[in-house]
């Protein structure tokens, strides 16, 4: 089943990706709101560092918008220690400079570095910091590398579950390789020049039957104006069949349109009678 929301519970579920590490976050509401985007983007592995309201947490559940799974398996460290101990590079998201001897990487740089390391088997982490202080400066030192994002310097604060989502997202691209869910559908092949020759010879003559062409000097610059306009198109057999039918409607009108449906009728009544005839007389008894 799949809902206006884009969930499709058909669809097999994007587990694994660099772990997320959410220090001291202060609200349920933007844990959930995290896993709620890290599910978006394929990260499954959440680890939550002392959560002021404890755990687990009823908002998280309500804001996650059913990425249950991801709460569930969430982990519980009392410190950033602790919650890096089995990991081999970490990057530590901070909106400010730290005067540390580290590479700054964007989040794009940032998610094709941690697919390197997690392919060659070294586990990866990405580190978001409290909502209203960020990372203290002895925990961004525990890290590898700064996350950074070319935000507004006036107003660089995000909201946590925001800077996951921007991350998770670059994150996805580089796992998938930049390749979207779905592509536009297949179109009707593109039409012969002799079926689109056919159509300007429909609707040309419409025109001339409308009285369009008032002005006959003007006419063969109007038609080749016209003719132009489709051909700059580029126009589908489906698309040429489509302008047919809005051609022959026109023409029509209303009043033709019934008077075609009811012939149409009456012709298929009077093959459906005549065929009953026929059935009718190969089930009569032979006579004598």
């Amino acid at each position: 089943m799949m809902p206006g929301s884009g969930t499709d519970s058909t669809k097999p579920w994007i587990a694994g990706g660099p772990v997320v590490i959410l220090v001291e976050p202060q609200l349920g509401e933007n844990i959930g709101s995290a896993a709620r985007a890290m599910g978006n983007f394929g990260l499954s592995r959440l680890r939550l560092v002392n959560p002021r309201e404890g755990w687990p947490n009823d908002k998280a559940r309500i804001f996650s918008a059913g990425a249950d799974r991801i709460l569930e398996g969430a982990a519980l460290f009392p410190d950033l220690r602790s919650a890096l101990a089995d990991v081999k590079y970490a990057f530590a998201a901070t909106a400010r400079e730290r005067g540390m001897a580290k590479a700054v990487l964007g989040a794009d740089d940032a998610a094709r570095q941690a697919g390197e390391h997690l392919a060659a088997g070294e586990d990866v982490a990405l580190v978001f910091g409290r909502e209203r202080t960020g990372l203290y400066t002895e925990e961004v030192s525990l890290c590898d590398a700064i996350l950074t994002l070319p935000v507004n310097p006036a107003f660089a604060s995000l909201n946590l579950g925001t800077c996951v989502a921007v991350v998770g997202y670059e994150w996805s691209k580089a796992a998938s390789a930049g390749v979207l869910p779905f592509a536009a559908p297949d179109k009707s092949p593109l039409a012969d020049k002799g079926d689109l020759f056919a159509f300007f010879d429909h609707l040309e003559g419409a025109l001339e039957a409308s009285g369009f062409f008032r002005s006959p000097e003007k006419r063969p610059s109007t038609t080749r104006n016209i003719r132009n306009i489709f051909h700059r198109l580029g126009l589908t057999r489906q698309d040429l069949a489509t302008l047919h039918g809005a051609v022959t409607a026109l023409v029509e009108g209303r009043a033709g349109r019934e008077a075609r449906k009811e012939r149409h009728n009456a012709e298929a009544a009077a093959r459906r009678a005549e065929k009953a005839q026929l059935n009718a007389g190969e089930n009569d008894p032979p006579a004598g």
